[in-house]
């Protein structure tokens, strides 16, 4: 379990790099990047199945599972930009980072799993960091007029925690099937983009290399590390430690000098910290204790 937890915070760690390489990628549309990160996503699941061994049997996959993992990757964009669309980003980004939290509350309602007062004091400790960094230390200010902004960024935490909660139901999925979950997001996404938006693409050598990156690691491997993650590894410690994104991003920023470094940084590191290492404390001193009392 705790080598799956590893695998699926990686994914976290990949996220990281979504704000920098977006930044490097120049002025392409969001649908219009979706649909090409997908795509290239869906090629990091094809060249994988060359190394990966082949399944000892062939595994039935149930029509559900087809419903969750293409409502999940397209769902969750879609509702994201629709989000931005109509709701300042700050506001908009804080709410659809309320998935973390969601999926450890949520887990409590999976079978097998229990839910205790440190998964829950975690994951609001890093909600509390996330605000710092989301809001750069200011205030919320929400607007009725962007209501319908909120909304979809509600809804967008909602389906991300559900494809995550509900992926774990199915151990037996192997992660392949991820590949074609890229495969359609990137198509329904290419049909979004061309009823909602002009086509504009990367200018350069530099912003297509971005591109590429973002389809490799963010949009690409990163799924299917989640997958594993989700599917064999601590999903409350998982939940909670993914606050690390917003941080992990910023950090990036900072190193590469997108960013400048300040106190709020460093509350939130506190915070995100803390909230991850009181998630995890079963997993990281459970058998500490157990080999004192033994």
């Amino acid at each position: 379990m705790g080598r799956a937890t590893l695998i699926g915070f990686s994914a976290v760690a990949m996220w990281a790099l979504l704000a920098l390489l977006t930044d490097a990628s120049g002025a392409v549309p969001p649908f219009l990047m979706s649909a090409i990160t997908f795509a290239i996503g869906t090629c990091v699941g094809l060249v994988a199945r060359i190394f990966m061994p082949p399944p000892q049997q062939k595994v039935r996959i149930p029509p559900l599972v087809w419903v969750i993992g293409i409502a999940g990757l397209f769902g969750y964009h879609f509702f994201y930009f629709t989000a931005l669309r109509n709701a300042p980003a700050v506001e908009a980004s804080l709410i659809a980072y309320l998935w973390p939290l969601l999926i450890v509350v949520g887990s409590a309602l999976m079978p097998g799993e229990r839910l205790a007062w440190n998964h829950i004091a975690g994951a609001l400790l890093g909600l509390a960091g996330t605000f710092l960094i989301v809001t750069r230390g200011g205030g919320l200010s929400f607007d009725a007029n962007y209501a319908f902004g909120y909304a979809m960024a509600g809804v967008c935490a909602l389906v991300w925690s559900a494809y995550s909660l509900l992926s774990r139901r199915f151990p037996e999925v192997p992660t392949t099937i991820v590949t074609w979950f890229c495969a359609a997001t990137s198509v329904l996404s290419l049909a979004c983009h061309l009823m909602l938006e002009e086509t504009v693409l990367p200018a350069n050598a530099g912003q297509w290399l971005a591109v590429l990156g973002l389809g490799l690691m963010p949009v690409g491997a990163a799924f299917y590390a989640w997958d594993i993650g989700v599917k064999r590894g601590n999903i409350q410690v998982l939940g909670a430690a993914s606050y690390a994104a917003p941080l992990l991003s910023t950090l990036v920023l900072i190193v590469t000098g997108f960013a400048e470094p300040s106190w709020r940084i460093l509350a939130a590191c506190v915070l995100i910290t803390g909230g991850a290492v009181l998630a995890a404390k079963s997993l990281l001193f459970g058998k500490r204790k157990v080999a004192a009392r033994a």
